[in-house]
């Protein structure tokens, strides 16, 4: 295989794909993916400290967000049981209008608990949203991969992301400027209404071409396959434990530094609308301009240039926040640093993304993305909710952000000799190989 997506040989060639149907859907899909990590990222740190919860608590309930690394433990229902009745709209529309539905339900749920009087049920809440997104996840990539044709992939992943900070940045944004007004118990339940971008996608595109069907009520051998064949497929693979050992790696001081940066800002005096104008604002517009130029980067750089582009930047992005924690409280500071954080975030979520949706193959496309998406941030989560706070308490911010700039290292180093050993070509599956017009195998 040639490196992947390098279709494009002009400015306006690389543009061009953004207005194509599945590409505009792919939007959408992101920005229902997004609002949920808000609720129960930002949004809840925001809120939890504002009500005087101390800062090992509010990283402890970054715990939640492990619902997302253990989405492939049942990812396998949502790839191969058929939903009554509206498995009439197919497989993946079915799932998601139903865990469209769950993740609305859970965010009401957690907009009327009162985390002051009653933590643990704040807990609860957290954890049952933490489920229900990571559900909507599953189905909104499979979804995505399968709308997307193999030359789409990286237009596709770009589209996604910019989708996934809209959905983030503007749940981010109104949650904040509505508990500033109002209350927080409004800002989650308003919230909520971001499920319907992606339910209402589906409904329009309908049931993807490329989609695979592997089980029916009749055949518990089918079934069984959706289970385990997941896993069989990506692990037969050339290389399988070097390109997961980069999966689990890769983001591990990206995450580690993304998931405590609303601590700093609150520790360094900045009010809810400052946070909605420098971190939800410019950094919006800056991941924008990120996602743009990743996009273009991957069609004139190919995929395997464009990652390792992607990892330099946003190792150094987390450097920058180690700046902005020493000079203190700086609105320059804070915009240079939330603005080159989403650029890089941005040109990786084009190329990382784009490189694995191409290790998924078509039979299990939910479920194997599942696995990479949930193993490519669990140890960054692991390690914000039980020692970033207390890290952050005993070293300071500047030595914290120090370290998870070093973290960043071993992904970068990983994926070099990936790419000259070539196992970054001979990992990817039938969705970066094969057009919805064929048939199954």
């Amino acid at each position: 295989m040639t490196d992947i997506a390098m279709g494009a040989r002009s400015w306006a060639d690389a543009v061009k794909p953004y207005v194509e149907k599945a590409p505009l859907a792919a939007l959408f899909l992101g920005i229902s993916s997004g609002f949920p990590f808000a609720m129960i990222g930002a949004n809840l740190a925001s809120r939890l400290a504002q009500d005087g919860i101390d800062k090992k608590s509010v990283t402890a309930f970054s715990l939640v967000l492990l619902a997302y690394n253990l989405k492939w433990l049942w990812a396998w229902v949502v790839e191969g049981v058929k939903l009554p009745l509206l498995h009439r709209l197919g497989q993946r529309v079915s799932w998601m209008l139903l865990a469209g539905v769950l993740v609305m339900a859970a965010v009401v749920n957690l907009a009327v608990v009162d985390p002051a009087s009653d933590l643990m049920a704040m807990v609860r809440a957290a954890i049952l949203l933490g489920i229900a997104g990571a559900t909507f996840d599953i189905i909104i990539d499979g979804y995505r991969i399968e709308i997307l044709r193999p030359d789409q992939l990286g237009i596709g992943a770009g589209m996604s992301q910019y989708g996934w900070r809209i959905g983030a940045a503007a749940a981010g944004a109104v949650g904040l400027v509505v508990a500033q007004y109002w209350d927080w118990t409004a800002a989650y339940i308003i919230c909520s209404l971001f499920a319907l971008p992606a339910m209402l996608a589906a409904l329009i595109v309908g049931e993807p071409e490329r989609h695979r069907e592997i089980a029916s009520r009749k055949s518990g051998g089918e079934l069984k396959q959706a289970i385990i064949g997941p896993f069989l497929d990506f692990f037969k693979r050339k290389g399988a434990l070097l390109v997961l050992l980069f999966i689990i790696v890769h983001k591990i001081g990206d995450t580690l530094a993304n998931l405590t940066f609303r601590l700093l800002f609150n520790d360094l005096g900045y009010t809810n609308e400052e946070i909605a104008i420098y971190d939800v604002g410019i950094g919006f517009w800056a991941l924008l301009a990120g996602i743009f130029v990743g996009g273009v980067l991957y069609a004139r750089l190919g995929l395997k240039r464009s990652v390792l582009i992607s990892l330099v930047l946003m190792a150094v992005s987390n450097f920058s926040f180690a700046a902005l924690a020493a000079a203190g409280k700086s609105n320059m500071g804070m915009a240079g640093a939330i603005g080159f954080e989403n650029f890089a975030s941005g040109i990786g979520g084009v190329a990382v993304v784009a490189y694995f949706s191409a290790l998924c193959d078509l039979r299990f496309t939910a479920a194997q993305y599942a696995m990479i998406s949930a193993a490519a941030s669990i140890v960054g989560r692991f390690l914000t909710g039980t020692t970033a706070g207390a890290m952050i308490e005993r070293f300071g911010y500047v030595d914290f952000y120090l370290l998870t700039t070093v973290l960043a290292l071993p992904g970068i180093i990983l994926f070099w000799l990936m790419m000259r050993s070539g196992l970054v070509d001979s990992s990817v599956g039938s969705a970066a190989t094969e057009e919805g017009d064929q048939a199954p195998a």
